[in-house]
């Protein structure tokens, strides 16, 4: 049985209590009828394989290769995200992500230069760079992209300048009644463990950052070993190959051992827990679920169950909060969490004021029973993302 985590808040103060609601066989229930559409076909299956291969310094490469795309995507995944940042200094990962393309010319080479795109993406798992090219400026975009991580520089002016983007970046979202919401609920849900961290750290965490700590993460993480190259679209396998060989053979392994997975967090703590607003003529309430792993055999039928609860809960809220009233999942390679959230004025969600029950309103969207109709619907939105 999961634990149901009510975390409301209000002008001055936020609540938060356990109680025992979401039970672990509405997953089973729905796991079955989503395999048979999970599976594909055979033939498929074996028409969309990659080519495979692995350089000798230990990068591990994907090569889908599509006579008929206008173009060519480079992903690459670095297996560590913003989870092995070290306590108090949360943001290193972030920061060693924007370093790698540090400067706007750097990232505008791509669209003016190739024709194509560049987005760095960080999460609590891992660091990934996504880019694009026109198929005539693929072996640049790889050779640009080697470069970067193979030969970039950190440096005491860099590092400030990124900092100091990171915080005004953060110093904001910290005023937000819903960031206190959120951070709050993930904190007590987890703890210590890094997915109760903020995933890009706080602006007292992120200046205490130095160059050295960003040198220190990059020796330990952003190493060829560490990581996995994906190249789709139009271009020819054998001659990507060559490049990749030739542009990222160089990219060192790492020469620390780096842990695979951390110890599981303690159940969460049972009681109240009192937070100030930042805002006070603004309240909100959060819920939140512990949730499947990525990687769990019931992820697909939880993800059912989470746009069942969405679509439960929009359809029975109040007319003036429905628009900020959310279903969100925290996926991860370790069990994340179901957030679920309202927003509204000063004292609507005050014990008594009989005005927004969202105790009632969750308890019934987690614990009602499930129709054909509803989890079909469920399982079609789930499916169309």
């Amino acid at each position: 049985m999961q634990l149901n985590v009510k975390y409301a808040v209000d002008s001055k103060y936020f609540t938060m209590k356990l109680s025992p609601r979401f039970m672990r066989s509405t997953f089973l229930v729905t796991a079955l009828s989503i395999l048979a559409t999970a599976l594909p076909a055979t033939g498929q299956d074996r028409a969309k394989r990659p080519r495979e291969e692995t350089l000798l310094n230990g990068l591990k490469v994907l090569m889908w290769s599509d006579p008929t795309a206008r173009d060519v995507s480079v992903k690459i995944r670095i297996h560590a995200g913003s989870a092995f940042d070290p306590q108090g200094k949360e943001g290193v990962m972030r920061l060693l992500a924007e370093n790698i393309f540090p400067n706007a010319e750097s990232r505008e080479y791509f669209a003016e230069g190739l024709n194509g795109s560049l987005k760095i993406d960080t999460t609590y798992d891992y660091i990934q760079i996504n880019a694009s090219s026109e198929p005539s400026q693929y072996v640049t975009m790889l050779e640009t992209l080697s470069s970067a991580l193979i030969d970039s520089t950190i440096d005491k002016p860099t590092t400030a300048k990124l900092r100091d983007a990171l915080v005004a970046e953060l110093t904001p979202l910290e005023g937000t009644t819903a960031h206190v919401a959120d951070q709050a609920a993930m904190s007590r849900m987890f703890g210590s463990f890094p997915y109760g961290r903020p995933i890009y750290g706080t602006t007292g965490s992120v200046k205490k950052i130095d160059f050295a700590d960003l040198i220190d993460a990059r020796a330990r993480f952003l190493t060829a070993d560490n990581a996995t190259l994906t190249v789709v679209g139009n271009f020819k396998s054998q001659n990507a190959w060559q490049a990749i060989r030739r542009f990222f053979g160089g990219w060192l392994k790492s020469d620390r051992r780096v842990p695979s997975t951390f110890r599981q967090p303690d159940a969460p703590q049972p009681g109240r827990l009192a937070v100030s607003s930042p805002r006070p003529k603004e309240s909100a309430t959060r819920f939140a679920v512990r949730y499947v792993a990525r990687n769990d055999k019931e992820f697909a039928a939880a993800n059912v169950f989470a746009k069942l609860v969405e679509k439960r809960l929009l359809a029975r809220s109040p007319e003036d909060i429905r628009d900020q009233a959310f279903v969100r999942v925290d996926e991860h390679v370790l069990p994340g969490a179901m957030l679920i959230g309202f927003a509204a004025s000063h004292g609507d969600f005050v014990p008594g004021s009989g005005k927004i029950g969202t105790e009632d309103l969750v308890s019934r969207a987690l614990t009602d029973a499930i129709l054909e109709a509803a989890f079909a619907d469920a399982k079609s939105a789930a499916l169309s993302e």
